[in-house]
């Protein structure tokens, strides 16, 4: 399937508003941070790459595992961090000794970037990537098509 950086936007921005709910994945209805990207993949690219386990609030912290880091480097397709267009996907580590475990798609980039992300108790919403949330940053990827 073929797609545009700006069609990925459009649909990311389709889901503004939408509840935050931990595992959900439906737009409108309730997503999480990763249900936002499995539905902009699904509304891209069509079928998810591979079943989405369950997974609890701390994404695997306790272990230490990178769970959604390697899930994203099977699926994805890893650029520089600071490589911001639109249409890319930033993975988060919210705490500087925690797991990466948040996930947002670039909706602008130049000198005021923002992005579009569920975050729990605010649902899908567009925010400034600020100098906060660009520390955070500690990947970043394209979806895997052509996109222009």
């Amino acid at each position: 399937m073929k797609a545009t950086r700006q069609d990925i936007v459009a649909e990311a921005r389709s889901w503004l508003g939408t509840p935050y709910v931990h595992q959900a994945s439906t737009k409108g209805a309730g997503t999480d941070c990763l249900g936002l990207l499995r539905g902009v993949w699904r509304a891209v690219l069509g079928c998810e790459p591979e079943a989405v386990p369950v997974y609890s609030m701390d994404w695997s912290e306790p272990q230490g595992e990178e769970r959604m880091w390697a899930a994203a480097r099977r699926n994805l397709i890893e650029r520089a961090r600071d490589h911001l267009e639109p249409g890319c996907i930033l993975l988060f580590r919210m705490r500087e000794t925690g797991v990466a475990k948040h996930l947002g798609i670039v909706s602008e980039a130049g000198a005021v970037p923002r992005f579009i992300h569920a975050y729990s108790g605010h649902g899908v919403v567009e925010n400034a990537l600020s100098d906060p949330w660009r520390r955070r940053v500690v990947a970043c990827f394209h979806f895997p098509l052509e996109v222009s």
